[in-house]
């Protein structure tokens, strides 16, 4: 991994909430493991997180799920960097509910990584980053089709 940090992509993280005890049972990891296949994104991290309804707090690796709750998952498990710390790990399970499940994954976006190594090398360094949440972004056109549609047109007249 030294030799490949002037290469690195952006780094992003998330943590996704299960209703229940379980991961999803397996139906994600396949295309997650996609991305990884492409060469898209490289898994540093991941996390399992599940939530007592007591609010009592396990946390799992990948080596500690069965493969019914990961399915293709566990390709990942030799390619971690382990960049979370414990305290991450428990600030970030403040935000699952009791009794629910939680996955916390930490990416490199690969795709990405020649653009910024090449903004590093002419001297451009990142100033500001950020992500519009998908449900916004599905709002925004929503309103806008509202607003074109020709009922909209007819309450506007």
């Amino acid at each position: 991994m030294a030799e490949t940090v002037d290469e690195l992509g952006p780094v992003d993280w998330l943590v996704v909430e299960f209703p229940g005890p379980n991961f999803g049972n397996g139906q994600i990891a396949p295309f997650l493991a996609d991305l990884v296949q492409r060469d898209l994104i490289r898994v540093l991290d991941m996390v399992f997180l599940r939530k007592t309804e007591d609010g009592t707090l396990e946390t799992a690796e990948i080596s500690d799920l069965d493969e019914s709750q990961l399915g293709e998952i566990r390709m990942a498990e030799a390619e971690l960097a382990m960049v979370l710390s414990e305290q991450d790990v428990m600030d970030l399970a403040e935000t699952i509910e009791p009794g629910h499940s939680a996955a916390v994954l930490v990416w490199e976006n690969q795709w990405a990584a020649p653009f910024g190594a090449a903004i590093r090398k002419a001297g451009g360094q990142l100033v500001a980053s950020g992500r519009i949440p998908t449900q916004a972004v599905i709002a925004a056109f929503q309103a806008d089709a509202d607003a074109e549609s020709p009922e909209a047109t007819k309450e506007g007249a």
